[in-house]
């Protein structure tokens, strides 16, 4: 029969490089942990609605990259495809607004979207993402932003530029619209259709499109900046007077709009900038309107995204040094019954301690069970055989440079790589 392989678009995650994956999640958490943050694990699928609301419909990732079904009872379902709509969802049913402010929030996730696979960027792929929401004040914009500087510090990619903008708010932005269709009726012809579109409903979304003509036309568009009214200047002002305050820099961008309709006043990204894996590592920003859009009173939020897979990407290009992987504490070699009893004793003595002990599964005779051992990559070896049972005592072997050392039985059970160490 013939094989079936995965999806295209997504990618399996094998044992020997799965280590990367744990230390870079453990890494992660424990950065976010320390800014206040606490795991949040949502549901795959959510009602379209959801993400149609709170997304927007103008955005390609609604418009284009759903994966949406209807399920048995003709309900129309979709893969989540980013994880701020559908925390504020949760939040919402289950009451935390009416908690201490502020409500922060992590998830670890996979995520789903129909787009071209490409290097760093695939159908289904794995997202670290943090939300706050109840604080307006422009230091909860600081200290989101040093919370991912921290996060892209801490798993050590070295080479990224801090990129930061503000997009306005409903006040100022329906002036800075108007601004933008005036500009893009001129170039109409130059605007892919999707875009031609666009134009009236949402014209801030031809910014963020990615067809070069597109993308050549908004070159010359006017800028967010010089239609910001007098809040959102004393915002945006405040917010990089805090990043110079602990040290954080950056570079202003007025061209970042980001991809999603909710965004408001305050955006960022984190841009790799070495040699190999470029662009955008992490992207974030202020979304005061989304948690009323879905139903809720109004309240502000903040909040970003980075994806494992560019982040993993980025850090192979540069080099960067993940601990080993873990191999086997000792390897019990056995022959006979008796010697296999004991083995089996012992190691499950040792597992219990929390210790990786193997013993032969397959049948194997002494030598192979030594090259096995040595596969593995298994700090120490004992060989138990029916001379060794009779004595209660073995031949301990280390096997980064071969010397042994002669163990109790009892003492090997009962103690560990530290003990052992002090034997040789």
């Amino acid at each position: 029969m013939e094989k079936i392989t995965a999806q295209k678009g997504t990618k399996d995650v094998l044992p020997a490089e799965s280590y990367r994956w744990q230390y870079l999640e453990s890494v992660l958490k424990n950065t976010v942990a320390a800014f206040g943050y606490k795991e949040i694990r949502l549901p795959t699928f959510e009602a379209t609605e959801l993400f149609s609301r709170g997304v927007g419909e103008t955005t390609d990732v609604v418009g284009k990259e759903m994966y949406t079904f209807n399920d048995k009872g003709g309900r129309s379902i979709t893969l989540r495809p980013e994880g701020t709509a559908n925390t504020v969802r949760a939040i919402l049913e289950h009451g935390l607004l009416a908690e201490a402010l502020p409500v922060r929030a992590f998830y670890l996730q996979s995520c789903f979207r129909y787009e071209k696979p490409q290097s760093g960027r695939l159908r289904e792929f794995h997202q670290l993402g943090i939300e706050m929401f109840g604080a307006a004040a422009p230091e909860a914009d600081v200290q989101v932003v040093a919370t991912a500087a921290a996060c892209i510090a801490n798993v050590g990619i070295r080479s990224v530029q801090l990129q930061l903008n503000s997009i306005g708010c409903p006040a100022c932005r329906p002036r800075y619209h108007e601004a933008l269709k005036s500009y893009f009726r001129l170039h109409l012809d130059e605007l892919c259709d999707t875009c031609k579109e666009r134009l009236d409903r949402n014209p801030l979304r031809i910014l963020d499109c990615k067809c070069p003509s597109c993308a050549a036309v908004a070159q010359g568009a006017p800028l967010m900046p010089e239609f910001l009214c007098g809040e959102c200047r004393e915002h945006f002002a405040a917010v990089k007077q805090g990043l110079d305050n602990i040290g954080i820099p950056y570079v202003e961008n007025p061209t970042i709009v980001r991809g999603l309709d909710y965004y408001t006043r305050t955006v960022f990204e984190f841009v790799h900038t070495g040699a190999g894996a470029q662009g955008v590592v992490c992207g974030g920003g202020r979304y005061d309107g989304l948690v009323e859009q879905l139903g809720g009173k109004p309240m502000p939020g903040i909040g970003f995204g980075m994806g494992l897979e560019r982040l993993l990407m980025v850090l192979e290009a540069e080099g960067a040094a993940f601990p080993a992987d873990r191999v086997p504490d000792l390897y019990l070699c056995n022959m006979g019954a008796p010697a296999r009893l004991l083995a089996e004793r012992v190691a499950a003595g040792l597992r219990a301690k929390g210790l990786w002990a193997e013993t032969d599964v397959m049948g194997r005779g002494l030598k192979p069970q030594m090259k096995y051992a040595n596969k593995t990559g298994a700090r120490y070896t004992v060989v138990l055989g029916d001379d060794e049972v009779a004595a209660g005592r073995a031949r301990l072997k280390r096997m980064s440079d071969g010397a042994e050392a002669e163990i109790a039985l009892d003492q090997l059970a009962q103690s560990g790589p530290a003990e052992w160490e002090q034997l040789f």
